[in-house]
């Protein structure tokens, strides 16, 4: 018994020796093992194990060979998926200067150009003409996002570049009083009257690049610097069926081709100040540039070169501006700036205050003086158009003053818009009236609307004064700068679209509504001597689709006073009425917005017993007048 319980015990004693033999043997190949971490050697012994050891094991030389395991490499960071930005963002101008530390951050510098998944909302291949969210764009795409329309920053992130590219046509079918010659030669032999036939037919295209580059977001805060350069080439043509209406020269037949090409606009823009921390502002542009005196354009519309100082105050709620204008002479046929000089300086100054007095209604106090120096000018079709070439056609100088209130906006349901100008001055030697003048007159224009759904009814009034007595030394009949009134029906309007020839100088001028007696509101001088005009409008505009729309508008027209008519048509009694003017016009935009824009217009005006006394035939009875325009714009 002794025996066998000794004989156990020595065998369990036995077996926890071995077991702690075989356990230290393994702790000593772990602590070698881990403890020297080395890359294999470059040898032709298997890193692991080497096949003549497991072959003699009970070789006393030799020693199993211990495992080599490489060092792990440290675990990747995370990266920012690969997604582009929406549209065509082009490449980046920021250059990284902070790299990735931690796992948890991705650096992205470039904030504009921070990538989207890619995102198919309604499953069919984002079709062409659908609207659709997170559209992936191209170079060509102005309708999406694109880098090449200042939607994302050429360099760095606060450097944008706008391009623009337009192809501007312009075909116009007409009807307008059209004088026979001065001389013998007419075009139909036995020609006897004084206006001949009236159809005139003209083609205008405008080709242009435009080039923007700006610096700052531009969406909240002024730009802090500017650069803008705006290159137009032109053609124009122009069929007559009457002799000497293109140029003097009756051998130069009834129809006339130009081209022009013209730096139009040039500037410089720099922010001078920041004035509080609502991003008011004052800045400064020096160049050519484009300028809209008032809401409507009554008196200045014009790009001319200039200095400009302009800024906002009290969280934008008042703006200003202070401009000077040295204005160059403009092109008869394409209307642009050449490199002369025009003898003209206009200073502007104008302050507007918004929520005057009712939330919605902004209101504009201005003044206005023009200096328009003596001048001698032929125009590029050799008429003369500076003095007009009427009365005492000598070279003359016209100083005048415009004090103006206007106002655009609502007043709680009703849209208005209106104007208030008064004008005085001196004009030292008028051609109508042949001696000096003091200028006295004013002109005034309401709009009053009312939206309704998708139409909005309009009724408007223009008043500009007249000369009552051509004989007194007073002028009192209104006369614009450079006038292009969006007003009573603006480009769709007869009276408004057409210049309306009365022997040598126009009864009104193209985008204009004063009948001034110029030759040219382009190129000749303000003329204060003139009949003046009442204009009763009323009008619908019709938004048909989101696309479409229609314009609508009835003009009734008489003119304030008509001795200034009488002395200068020699004629004994003028009466004033001139007619009403009928149009109607489509505008639409397939994309709906301005890449493509498709304007088309017909006019005609039922003439007054003023309209016939003026151009009354030997035989006959004066025409009813009408013209029809479609003009086509592509922009990029």
């Amino acid at each position: 018994m002794k025996r066998s319980v000794g004989c156990h015990f020595g065998g369990v004693v036995l077996l926890v020796l071995f077991a702690a033999h075989h356990a230290a043997a393994q702790s000593e190949s772990l602590i070698i093992s881990f403890a020297d971490l080395q890359p294999a050697r470059q040898t032709n012994i298997d890193p692991v194990l080497e096949p003549k050891a497991l072959a003699d094991p009970l070789a006393t030389d030799q020693r199993l060979p211990e495992p080599v395991f490489p060092i792990p490499e440290a675990p990747p960071y995370l990266c920012n998926p690969a997604s582009s930005p929406l549209g065509f963002a082009g490449k980046t101008g920021v250059f990284p200067e902070e790299s990735q530390s931690t796992s948890h951050f991705v650096p992205v510098e470039d904030r504009w150009r921070i990538g989207f998944g890619q995102w198919d909302r309604y499953d069919k291949g984002h079709p062409i003409g659908d609207d659709y969210p997170y559209v992936e764009g191209a170079w060509y795409d102005p309708y999406n996002q694109n880098v090449l329309k200042g939607d994302y920053p050429l360099i760095g992130q606060h450097t944008f570049l706008k391009l623009q590219l337009k192809n501007q046509n312009l075909f116009e079918g007409r009807q307008v009083p059209t004088p026979t010659t001065p001389f013998e030669a007419t075009r139909n032999p036995g020609q006897n009257e004084f206006f001949g036939d009236p159809d005139q037919y003209m083609f205008v295209q405008n080709n242009s690049v435009a080039f923007d580059l700006f610096h700052g977001d531009a969406a909240f805060k002024p730009v802090d610097w500017r650069l803008r350069l705006n290159m137009i080439y032109n053609l124009n043509h122009l069929v007559a069926d009457e002799f000497a209406i293109v140029t003097p020269d009756v051998r130069d037949g009834t129809s006339r081709f130009r081209q022009d090409f013209a730096l139009e606009e040039w500037f410089y823009e720099s922010k001078l100040a920041d004035l509080g921390p609502n991003y008011d502002f004052v800045s400064a542009r020096v160049g050519s540039q484009p300028f809209t005196s008032d809401f409507r354009g009554f008196i200045f519309s014009d790009i001319n070169r200039g200095v400009r100082l302009f800024g906002s105050r009290l969280s934008n709620r008042d703006q200003y501006n202070v401009i000077w204008f040295d204005q160059t002479e403009k092109d008869t046929n394409s209307l642009l700036n050449t490199y002369d000089d025009r003898h003209q300086n206009t200073l502007i100054a104008n302050y507007y205050r918004q929520d005057f007095v009712w939330p919605g209604y902004t209101t504009e106090l201005s003044y206005h003086f023009n200096n328009d120096k003596p001048s001698f000018e032929f125009d590029r079709n050799r008429f003369l158009v500076r003095p007009d070439p009427v009365g005492v056609f000598a070279e003359h100088r016209v100083k005048s003053h415009y004090l103006g209130w206007a106002g655009n906006g609502h007043i709680n349901r009703f849209n208005i818009s209106h104007a208030t100008y008064y004008v005085l001055g001196e004009d030292e030697l008028n051609p109508l009236a042949g001696e000096a003048q003091t200028i006295h007159a004013w002109m005034g224009a309401l709009e009053l609307s009312y939206d309704r759904d998708w139409m909005r009814f309009r009724c408007s009034y223009f008043y500009s004064s007249g000369d009552k007595d051509i004989t007194d030394n007073r002028a009192e009949g209104f006369d614009a700068i450079f006038d292009n009134p969006n007003f009573a029906g603006g480009e769709f309007s007869y009276w408004n679209r057409q210049a309306i020839r009365l022997f040598g100088v126009n009864l009104t001028n193209r985008l204009s509504l004063v009948p001034n007696l110029r030759n040219s509101k382009f190129q000749s001088q303000t003329n204060f001597v003139n009949p003046g005009l009442h204009l009763l409008n009323v009008g619908i505009d019709s938004d048909l689709t989101p696309k479409t729309k229609l314009i609508t508008n009835a003009n009734y027209l008489w003119f304030n006073e008509t001795e200034v008519l009488e002395t200068y048509v020699f004629q004994g009694e003028i009466r004033n009425e001139i007619g009403l003017d009928l149009s109607a016009g489509i505008e639409y935009r397939p994309l709906l917005n301005n890449n493509i824009l498709i304007v088309s217009g017909l006019s005609g005006l039922l003439v007054g017993k003023g309209f016939r006394d003026l151009y009354q035939p030997l035989q006959g009875d004066v025409r009813d007048l009408a013209a029809g325009f479609l003009e086509m714009a592509f922009e990029y």
